[in-house]
């Protein structure tokens, strides 16, 4: 992980589809001044996606400035399911700014009021509360906080305990960090949390035990009491892969979680909102969580995340107490309704759902045609990935991965940068509103970029 892209212009073929134009030599030679500095002024963090300048960007299509076109299959890292800049979010926020009021801190709006009970509409019976805030990473603290204030009201100051799992991800500030286990993420922190820990994610591949007599195990090996664990979170999947639990563990450890008086979290910033071609990603499971973080997908747009709870567990704090600045603004609001509505108007999960059979043939062709370097095809609804590995070895590949994705954007398909615990992943994700013809013109271009980076790969 790690790699960033050459932003020397660099001649490619011509494209020109439905879907797909490059007219240029890529990155556009006059875009080079953009990206030196971005460069220049914003940490090297800030570095590592495909070297395009976004000018605009159209339902599945993405645009520079220069004539060309790219089909997007990242949703802008899992945001735009909606579309992008679909006309009735588009209108929601121009009417939000026209009327005036672009922010209202926590002193009531019209348009916060209206989303919540949207959000609460489509969470299952018993959820019945939701605090609106700006960032997954928010969200992840407060789940967190939520779970500890809970444990301590019900088992006493040692209820504290979170367990997350391995390789997951919750975001990038101090707790969220904490609680997932992406190699790397927690190496700079000198004084870790000791009732924070991690449990084996049960994928199948990385991780061959799926029995949840592991997870046990697990807690036991780390010095955890069952009945000091406040809250367990999960991603409904893991955003490396992607990753789904077996539907027998997620009903054991919602089980478990009941068990012993621990709230069950399930992290669906990138699952919920029709991704996986059901509403909520954990409707696979047949489980309903305690508490639901969600971000990206909700708004297709703009900065917007949440917990949704039982109330007895979202209304432990008095007035005043939980607040966040820029919580339920309303031009962000509105995005949000927005896009719900045409999520559900429009039947984007069943869209997804339909799709699903359509990716998931084509990934599994190319990956029979390259077994020995494709060593996991998953996915669900229109969230997929294919996992590369050294040649006959579960060791992830993330040169491989990287040539990929640099490959595809040269023809016009658009990939964020490979993810994964190791950057060995190439993460597939367009918009909800793709159609068949455009899912099987992306299939063509990854599986020719494929056949070409494992055919350099073996020459090289």
């Amino acid at each position: 992980m790690g790699r960033e892209f050459d932003i020397t212009p660099r001649d490619v073929p011509r494209v020109d589809t439905k879907y797909r134009r490059i007219v240029s030599g890529l990155p556009h030679p006059e875009s080079v001044p953009v990206l030196e500095a971005l460069r220049t002024f914003e940490p090297t963090s800030m570095r590592g996606q495909p070297p395009v300048v976004w000018d605009r960007a159209e339902d599945v299509r993405v645009y520079d400035r220069y004539g060309n076109m790219w089909l997007d299959w990242s949703s802008g890292v899992l945001v735009t399911n909606a579309g992008h800049g679909m006309p009735e979010v588009r209108k929601a926020i121009l009417d939000q700014v026209n009327n005036g009021l672009l922010h209202s801190y926590v002193f009531p709006n019209a348009a916060r009021a209206e989303l919540a009970e949207f959000l609460v509409r489509l969470a299952p019976e018993g959820l019945d509360k939701v605090f609106l805030l700006t960032t997954g990473s928010e969200a992840t603290e407060n789940a967190i906080k939520l779970a500890r204030t809970w444990g301590i009201a019900q088992g006493g100051s040692r209820k504290i305990g979170i367990v997350g799992f391995e390789r997951g991800f919750h975001g990038r500030t101090l707790g969220a960090q904490q609680a997932g286990g992406m190699p790397g993420q927690k190496d700079w922190i000198v004084n870790e949390d000791p009732a924070i820990v991690q449990a084996a994610f049960p994928d199948g591949y990385w991780t061959g035990n799926t029995d949840f007599d592991h997870f046990c195990i697990t807690l036991n090996e780390r010095g955890i009491d069952a009945d000091d664990v406040a809250g367990v979170i999960v991603e409904t999947y893991q955003g490396v892969g992607p990753d789904f639990l077996p539907v027998e563990y997620a009903q054991a450890l919602a089980e478990w979680c009941r068990a012993h008086g621990a709230l069950l979290i399930f992290d669906e910033v990138q699952a919920g909102f029709g991704r996986t071609g059901t509403m909520w990603g954990f409707e696979h499971y047949g489980v309903t969580p305690d508490m639901i973080t969600f971000g990206k997908g909700v708004s297709s747009s703009l900065p917007l995340s949440g917990v949704i709870g039982r109330t007895e567990v979202m209304d432990q704090y008095p007035p005043g107490s939980m607040t966040s600045t820029h919580t339920g603004n309303p031009v962000c609001a509105a995005a949000a309704l927005a896009s719900l509505k045409k999520i559900v108007g429009d039947d984007l999960a069943g869209n997804a759902a339909r799709m699903e059979p359509v990716m998931m043939d084509g990934l599994r062709a190319i990956q029979a045609r390259h077994p020995r370097v494709i060593g996991n095809c998953t996915g669900k609804g229109l969230v997929a990935g294919l996992q590369m590995v050294r040649p006959g070895v579960k060791e992830p590949d993330p040169d491989l991965a990287f040539d990929v994705v640099e490959r595809c954007f040269h023809k016009g398909l658009l990939f964020f940068a490979p993810v994964g615990s190791w950057g060995q992943t190439v993460k597939i994700s367009p918009p909800l509103t793709i159609t068949e013809d455009a899912v099987a013109d992306g299939l063509a271009v990854l599986g020719e970029s494929v056949d070409e980076a494992v055919d350099q790969a073996a020459v090289v």
